[in-house]
């Protein structure tokens, strides 16, 4: 760690946010749970087997085609946890509130919170509020925390990846970001595009009853799809090879990214998850990703090998091959 203040590519979930995290905050705390570095910490209280997740929401604008900062922040601790293999339970809530803000825009987040835990079918049990002066922070910022359970048998993490799983993904990549990204005042580009924020443990669930040896589940948000496989072939000490002709973009969102210079595999998803299965087992998985509302576009979109460890490769659509690193940078800042 190099840099004298923090910048925004701390915060950006690509190579320098991973750097931050690893070299300074993971020596300060370590411990068995939170050196896995994956969506939440797995641990045992009285025999039963428990996933725990937070996250802070600070994403600019606060309301977008397909949601809110509101739905967001419950969806995104809610898929924290499922991607544990848990059951999502419990959530709390921490606002913290600009002052001046308009009580109406209030009250809309806090009833798109309310819908998309009735939704999700998770209570929220517990929160805090705290309001600062005008100019001390930016509307309104969001902490979610979420508690749920892991059934019995289901061993999750990105660390299980094993050479010759199937990695499947459930649908177009990078609606979320573009979404964001259209809506930013200097930018005003008119897209039919939406936000793919959704509730992701009904699906998860599914695919567990089908295969309860799912290796890994993760949702590719921040630092998109290309930074959270090289998040796993690290932790599994694995090789991943991607194809580019079989990953979901919607026409609009690929030919915003090709206009703008973004790489859509770098682009937020606020609805999609990462599975890792073995291969036996990925047409029964996809079957029940297929079931659900958010997994129709679900497909295989690559495999786990021994080729290179801790990297990550992509055949292109003209059947050449390039390395896919993290993303350096911070294409998107306050994304989520």
């Amino acid at each position: 760690m190099k840099d004298d203040t923090i910048t925004l590519d701390h915060g950006s979930g690509g190579k320098i946010a991973h750097q931050f995290t690893e070299q300074m905050l993971v020596p300060l705390f370590d411990n068995p749970m939170l050196s896995q570095l994956d969506d939440g910490a797995v641990f045992e209280v009285g025999g039963w087997r428990l996933a725990f997740s937070t996250d802070s929401h600070v994403v600019d604008p606060i309301f977008f085609p397909g949601g809110s900062i509101g739905d967001l922040a419950v969806n995104g601790t809610v898929n924290d946890v499922s991607m544990c293999g848990a059951l999502p339970l419990y959530l709390s809530v921490g606002l913290i509130i600009e002052e001046g803000f308009p009580m109406d825009d209030l009250k809309r987040v806090t009833g798109d919170m309310a819908r998309a835990a009735k939704t999700a079918g998770v209570t929220i049990v517990t929160g805090d509020t705290k309001v600062v002066p005008k100019g001390a922070a930016d509307k309104i910022f969001i902490n979610t925390a979420g508690i749920g359970l892991i059934p019995e048998g289901v061993n999750v993490g990105g660390r299980m990846a094993r050479p010759g799983d199937h990695v499947l993904l459930s649908g177009t990549l990078a609606d979320h970001g573009v979404t964001v990204l259209t809506q930013r005042e200097e930018l005003g580009f008119d897209l039919e595009v939406a936000s793919d924020t959704a509730p992701l443990n009904r699906m998860v669930q599914q695919m567990l009853k089908v295969c309860p040896d799912v290796h890994v589940l993760r949702d590719p948000t921040r630092g998109g799809l290309g930074t959270t496989l090289n998040e796993i072939a690290g932790q599994a000490g694995v090789s991943i090879r991607i194809h580019e002709d079989r990953i979901p973009i919607r026409k609009a969102v690929a030919g915003l990214c090709e206009m703008l210079g973004f790489d859509p595999l770098y682009l937020a998803n606020e609805g999609k998850l990462i599975a890792i299965v073995p291969e036996r087992h990925s047409e029964a998985v996809l079957d029940a990703m297929r079931k659900d509302p958010a997994g129709g576009r679900a497909c295989c979109i690559g495999e786990v090998t021994d080729e290179s460890p801790g990297k990550v490769f992509m055949t292109t659509a003209i059947g050449g091959s390039r390395i896919v690193d993290m993303l350096t940078g911070e294409q998107l800042p306050r994304i989520c």
